[in-house]
């Protein structure tokens, strides 16, 4: 948990969270340096980064909506935390992609964050969408599907503009694995190689084990993939060293079980079969059109308001796996101004450019010190 320090809050925070992490894993410092990078490089990415801090921030700003009604909340939601996977039939499934900072949280959070993520977005030219555009295309998602009871994303026969992007240039099998190929190899410990081995499929061989980098918030924990030859092509399997939601750090009481199962064994989705947390591992299959989908593999002819109401659609998918929210959520939502989503997301905006150029003018200090 931050202390209290004469030092910017959010210098605070990161020096206090690392801390915490070099006690729970092996810390990969070079990507840990990498992080840091990105985090100065770019407003955006020091959003995705930073939940640690985005928490404290959030009660402190928009303290009116720390007494919404709590849900299992996705909490690090954001424009580039959605992409695909396939389901047991083979089906191609899109949604959230990344669970590691799921916790018991105020349902306003997810939909704060991922206005705020589209404002930010929009400043790096990642999206052109305006804010009153942005907001009231998750809010309308979000309260449709909570209203109706929630439907998973089948790319299959439906959603064509979802499709295009899971299926571009960058998800094309024979560039996936070239990539995936040139990635460094590695000696994982001995537990994890099992691990990867035991989420292989069977007749797996030639299994060969690298490290990867991926992701912002996640930089510096150990990830490891395992690739190998299976029937006549290629798998590959990710192992991510699991951590506790840090809104549960930043409240001084983390969790020690992975509230990601619960909430996906509830919602309304279509599972992805080969996610699971494992012996501390958050495990997942890697493959051509299972991973996230970034803005820079939206396709040039988009409609924003579209994929963002979609966007708000799967939260509303999400949260209803706190099936005993709805009515609280609804009521919720029918007694609030029309404007409180865009303006809650524009003093978070704000404030999280404030600890950008904090952090930014720390790293620089660094440098010249």
């Amino acid at each position: 948990m931050v202390r209290s320090t004469d030092t910017a809050p959010i210098v605070a925070a990161t020096d206090d969270y690392e801390r915490w992490l070099h006690k729970r894993v092996d810390v990969v410092e070079q990507d840990l340096q990498q992080k840091h990078a990105d985090m100065a490089s770019s407003l955006f990415a020091f959003l995705r980064a930073t939940f640690y801090r985005w928490g404290p921030l959030w009660l402190e700003v928009c303290p009116d909506l720390a007494e919404t009604p709590r849900v299992l909340a996705v909490g690090d939601l954001h424009v580039e935390n959605f992409g695909t996977w396939r389901d047991t039939e083979g089906r191609l499934v899109w949604g959230v992609n990344d669970f590691d900072e799921v916790a018991r949280m105020p349902y306003a959070i997810d939909l704060v964050r991922l206005v705020t993520s589209a404002i930010l977005a929009k400043r790096e030219n990642g999206l052109a969408i305006d804010l009153s555009d942005a907001a009231t295309a998750v809010l309308d998602g979000y309260s449709e599907f909570l209203e109706a009871g929630g439907n998973p994303f089948i790319l299959e026969e439906s959603h064509p503009g979802l499709r295009e992007m899971a299926t571009g240039a960058e998800h094309a099998p024979t560039q996936f694995w070239a990539k995936l190929g040139k990635l460094p190899p590695a000696m994982p410990p001995k537990s994890t190689q099992r691990l990867l081995q035991r989420w292989l499929p069977d007749g797996a061989k030639d299994i060969a084990f690298c490290c990867r980098t991926a992701g912002v918030g996640s930089l510096g924990r150990p990830r490891y993939v395992a690739t190998a030859n299976c029937n006549g092509g290629l798998a590959a399997r990710e192992a991510k060293a699991w951590l506790p939601s840090a809104w549960g750090w930043a409240m001084g009481r983390p969790k020690q079980r992975a509230a990601a199962i619960r909430l996906l064994k509830r919602s309304v989705r279509q599972p992805d079969p080969y996610y699971a947390v494992d012996g501390g591992w958050v495990v997942r299959r890697l493959g051509p059109h299972c991973g996230r989908i970034e803005l820079v593999q939206f396709p040039k002819q988009r409609d924003e308001r579209l994929i963002l109401r979609d966007m708000g659609r799967e939260t509303a998918n999400l949260h209803l796996a706190t099936s005993d929210q709805r009515t609280k959520l609804l009521r919720d939502l029918t007694g609030r101004k029309a404007d409180w989503l865009v303006s809650a997301a524009e003093a978070m905006a704000q404030a999280t450019e404030q600890d950008w150029q904090s952090f930014r003018s720390s790293q620089s200090s660094k440098k010249s010190s």
